[in-house]
């Protein structure tokens, strides 16, 4: 989903690399991709914590301010393992951070709905209008629905009109001091952004198939599990779950007695696949609070629509958890998949089974890449 068009900076010759930046609460990813023979391919990638910038540790959620995430980036950037050489690119903004309503308008046609929509999206959105960056997009149907009994609009209303289709709009909106934070990342860091994208936007893009069944992406994320249900490319569902990887970590520590950071490494080598029944235990406990959470959203959406979610679509830094995906296939009776964003990327044949694993950390950065890389032609 395009946003914030006023933001796009084409200076100069076009660049043939770009990278997706994916500001997390806990770490920072890097994706670099070019263009070659009409394919996306993979250059480099990269993913650094942001715990120690906070005096946490590696795995923590952290509150940092723009000049310490700056400072981690460039860190991140200049790593030679990772090798960066382009400051084009887009960059994530948390789902936590925007506000999304689907509102009903009628049918009158881009320049019209442009002037409506700010008007409409008041009566959606908690804070002044001028308050936030709007963007909005036309919900494709496939069908046009008409008014089942068209009655009189009232005078000055945007409502429909007897006999006018009827469309419905996604409208989302970002606040001002959240725009001029990630403002603030770039200008010090040195970047050139092109955009700033709800991050769940470009998990969609890296991660799902043009498809017209219901998709659930679970994002297990440091210190919370965001879930959406997205059918035909629109998000009809959110839903924010209070627990995340490092929930599992504290858990680890408390229950075993060990510190912190040995708890991070047990949990990311161990995970659900570990020799030792005690580990597999305590992170199935953790997780089973996120799957009743998750279990009820989904459950409410295909009662209200009487749709079925065929496929969970795991992403973020906790989906790459061993042993994830079978549990949570267990847990939703239906098929669920860890998310490989880098399929979508021409990448070595040697470093396969690795991008693999780590694939459902990087689905956001992937998805930005490919959006920037689309934009630079």
């Amino acid at each position: 989903m395009a946003f914030l068009d006023s933001f796009k900076n084409f200076f100069g010759k076009k660049q043939m690399s770009v990278i997706g930046i994916d500001i997390g609460s806990s770490a920072i990813k890097i994706v670099q991709i070019k263009k070659k023979n009409g394919q996306a391919v993979l250059e480099t990638y990269g993913e650094l914590s942001l715990g120690p910038y906070g005096n946490a540790g590696i795995g923590a959620s952290v509150i940092l301010p723009p000049e310490k995430i700056a400072q981690a980036l460039l860190d991140l950037m200049n790593e030679k393992e990772v090798g960066v050489t382009t400051k084009v690119c887009g960059i994530s903004i948390p789902f936590a951070s925007s506000l999304m309503s689907v509102i009903e308008l009628p049918d009158v046609g881009k320049k019209q709905l442009s002037t409506m929509i700010p008007l409409e999206a008041r009566k959606y959105i908690p804070v002044p209008i001028s308050e936030v960056q709007l963007d909005w997009s036309i919900i494709p149907k496939n069908e046009v629905r008409m008014e089942d009994n068209p009655v009189e609009a009232p005078l000055g209303s945007p409502a429909v009109a007897q006999g006018i289709p009827k469309i419905d709009v996604l409208v989302v909106a970002i606040h001002n001091d959240t725009i001029a934070r990630y403002q603030t990342i770039v200008q010090k860091a040195g970047l050139d952004a092109g955009f700033f994208e709800i991050e769940i936007f470009s998990s969609m893009r890296a991660v799902i198939e043009e498809n017209l069944a219901p998709v659930m992406v679970l994002d297990v994320g440091a210190s919370s599990t965001k879930l959406y249900i997205v059918e035909r490319g629109i998000v009809k569902v959110s839903h924010t779950i209070n627990r995340g990887s490092q929930d599992i970590t504290r858990a680890l520590s408390s229950s075993l007695g060990i510190p912190l950071d040995k708890a991070e490494v047990l949990k990311r080598n161990s995970g659900l696949e570990g020799p030792d029944k005690n580990v597999t235990d305590i992170i199935s406990l953790t997780l089973d609070f996120v799957f009743s959470e998750a279990n009820r959203t989904l459950l409410n959406f295909e009662k209200k629509y009487n749709k079925t979610v065929g496929t969970v679509m795991l992403v973020g830094g906790g989906a790459a958890l061993k042993g994830l995906a079978p549990l949570a296939k267990s847990n939703f009776k239906t098929e669920a998949i860890a998310a490989n964003p880098f399929q979508k990327l021409s990448a070595p044949a040697f470093i396969e089974e690795v991008l693999k694993t780590t694939g459902p950390e990087f689905a956001v950065a992937v998805g930005l890449a490919l959006r920037k890389l689309n934009e630079e032609g």
